[in-house]
């Protein structure tokens, strides 16, 4: 299955998950895509407002790798691994990104937290691991469905980037 990213002039955004269908699950690979002339403090409301590859996820018409989910949100492990335990914590009531948050989410975003140290035990992450939320173009964010990467398994450098 090919896949197909539509770019429309004036946007800018990089896109971690292009995403090919293999055996039923998702492969992804790294691509920054930048249009001239755009703006990149700005999110494309396309990217806001299209349904984005979680909400297939969630409705079931894609695989995952779940290993945690509840009436609020789900983990899986991400399909591009960047440490040996990289896993995604989703709302299931889609946020666009943190910024978008409102004082209603508060305990939504809470409960992501707890799930993702709850994660992290049941992936036996006991010398620690790091926690990292991309919002916006410029914060690498792909995927306008807010998501929490955990990564453990090895020790992790700072700067990270």
């Amino acid at each position: 299955m090919n896949s197909i990213l539509t770019v429309l002039k004036g946007t800018h955004f990089s896109c971690h998950h292009l995403v090919t269908m293999r055996g039923g699950f998702l492969k992804s690979a790294y691509s920054r895509v930048s249009i001239l002339g755009s703006s990149r403090s700005s999110v494309p409301e396309m990217a806001k407002n299209s349904p984005t590859i979680f909400d297939r996820i969630l409705d079931g018409s894609i695989k995952a790798d779940i290993v945690y989910e509840d009436p609020e949100c789900l983990a899986f492990r991400d399909v591009d691994p960047q440490a040996p335990k990289h896993l995604l914590v989703i709302p299931r009531r889609r946020i666009t990104m943190l910024e978008d948050a409102q004082n209603t989410d508060q305990e939504l975003l809470g409960h992501l937290m707890l799930v993702v140290k709850k994660v992290a035990e049941q992936e036996d992450l006991t010398d620690g691991y790091r926690v990292v939320i991309n919002n916006g173009p410029d914060g690498g964010q792909s995927v306008y469905h807010l998501h929490i990467h955990l990564l453990g398994g090895r020790q992790l450098n700072w700067p990270p980037g």
